[in-house]
């Protein structure tokens, strides 16, 4: 009989985690501001959005857009461009606090089908069972559709999105 590998070695935190971890250390009415700095410098065109990281762990990221004037689309609601950013904002990072250190990961397919119009802002929420984290800790390259669903101030799914993330070795050294 093999044996059942030990949880705490098949989920080891990586880099992205790690970094995240010492937000902790900041007084807790703090902690929303210096993880939405530290996201936003790390992919820059959430902060010209204004995508708000609001809970960050390895198995659901959710992930905030208000309707502000610099996402609006002609009609008042937030732009098409704007709400795949948040889709793949939340998947990008559910992979990403995952993916192995000596690899990277990419967005290899989206689909997104408008259903309705949205109201207001919306949030995205990303979700990854034990079975995919387990897979990119244990595969130096593979994919996987990752879950997202995207809500507007309502409660209503305005879109429903499909997102298909690969990782790949890196082409730099893990540090």
């Amino acid at each position: 009989m093999t044996p059942t590998p030990d949880l705490a070695s098949v989920f080891a935190p990586n880099r992205l985690q790690l970094q995240l971890e010492q937000i902790d250390d900041y007084p807790k009415f703090l902690r929303p501001w210096v993880r939405n700095l530290v996201l936003r410098r790390a992919v820059p065109f959430t902060r010209t959005a204004g995508v708000e990281f609001i809970e960050m762990s390895p198995n659901r990221v959710e992930v905030r857009l208000g309707n502000q004037p610099r996402v609006r689309n002609h009609i008042g609601g937030i732009h098409a461009s704007a709400m795949n950013l948040l889709a793949e904002t939340a998947t990008g990072m559910a992979v990403g606090l995952n993916v192995r250190d000596d690899c990277v990961p990419l967005a290899k397919h989206m689909t997104m089908a408008f259903r309705q119009r949205a109201t207001g802002a919306l949030r995205a929420v990303a979700v990854l069972t034990d079975a995919q984290r387990a897979a990119m800790q244990a595969d130096p390259k593979g994919e996987m559709q990752v879950q997202v669903t995207v809500t507007d101030e309502a409660g209503v799914a305005p879109v429903e999105c499909e997102f298909t993330w690969a990782w790949v070795p890196s082409s730099r050294p893990a540090k």
